[in-house]
């Protein structure tokens, strides 16, 4: 008789099918099919942004034609888009309005120059030097709270009616925005990478240029795109001091005329200008700041 043990019943239960093994290629069709999940954010962008950040703006010129061609809005109060756009389209066609938009930008762009200049110099000077921010912070803290608006006529009576205070009314309004920012920035340096930066052997200078001022720019960047609003606003009032050419001038033009057309074409190239100055603002930060990194939104 031999030892061992007797081999398992593999016989098939009465009253039951025989299992039988499936072959290797049948794997596939027994495993569950899988489905890709697709994240909530790539399905809001189904639709592409462009369409939806559009939609917005045009219901909203939508509503106004419909309530200026059933009378709920009166032409004289505020004209359609229909109408405003045949405005437009004459000013530009005769050359009006490009020549009005050379001149102005030509004094934003002196103005913020200036501004951002010494904005930038005396937020340097105060914010490197305690000595510096003795003699600066103060002053420039009291100046600033004063409403520059109300030194038109202060303006008017230094420097006449000409293009001198339009421009310095520009340059005060855009110089606040770049010093309290860049001071800030400077001020925020993180203390340990100045530490960092001294055991690695740089000098005063060195951790000014290598630390601190990369440190500062994002301040920077911030304080130019409050300045590049401040400087449009600016543009508003300074163009309303005798003006002879520009955007304003059109608009005081067409106050005279009860033209809200043009008015508002002025309004929109104002509005236009400011979102492509903020347009190359947000170029500029994505060049200069690629080290740092940010959020973009869901």
């Amino acid at each position: 008789m031999s030892i061992g043990h007797a081999p398992p019943d593999i016989s098939p239960v009465a009253g039951s099918d025989p299992v039988e093994p499936s072959p290797a290629g049948d794997t596939a069709a027994t495993s569950p099919a899988l489905v890709p999940v697709i994240p909530s954010s790539a399905r809001r962008r189904s639709v592409p942004r462009w369409a939806r950040r559009t939609a917005g703006p045009l219901l909203l010129l939508a509503l106004w034609q419909l309530a200026s061609t059933f009378g709920a809005l009166p032409a004289d109060t505020l004209a359609p888009p229909s109408t405003i756009a045949t405005a437009g389209a004459g000013l530009i066609g005769d050359g009006t309005l490009p020549a009005a938009m050379g001149i102005s930008l030509q004094r934003v762009a002196i103005g913020l120059l200036l501004g951002g200049t010494v904005g930038t110099a005396l937020a340097l000077l105060s914010g490197l030097s305690r000595l510096g921010e003795d003699l600066i912070d103060a002053s420039v803290q009291m100046l600033r709270t004063v409403p520059w608006v109300g030194l038109i006529p202060l303006f008017i009576i230094w420097m006449g009616i000409g293009e001198a205070p339009k421009v310095a009314l520009i340059a005060l309004g855009t110089a606040f925005h770049l010093y309290l920012n860049v001071y800030a920035g400077i001020r925020g340096v993180d203390e340990q990478l100045i530490e960092a930066g001294g055991s690695l052997g740089l000098g005063r200078w060195g951790l000014v240029r290598h630390v601190v001022l990369p440190g500062a720019l994002p301040g920077f960047m911030t304080g130019l795109r409050y300045s590049l609003a401040t400087a449009w606003l600016a543009l508003v009032f300074g163009e309303s001091i005798n003006a002879d050419a520009g955007i304003g001038f059109l608009m005081n033009q067409a106050r005279e005329f009860f033209r809200t057309d043009v008015i508002v074409v002025c309004l929109v190239v104002y509005a236009f200008l400011g979102l492509t100055a903020d347009l190359v603002v947000r170029a500029l930060e994505r060049l200069l700041l690629q080290w740092r990194p940010t959020f973009t939104g869901q």
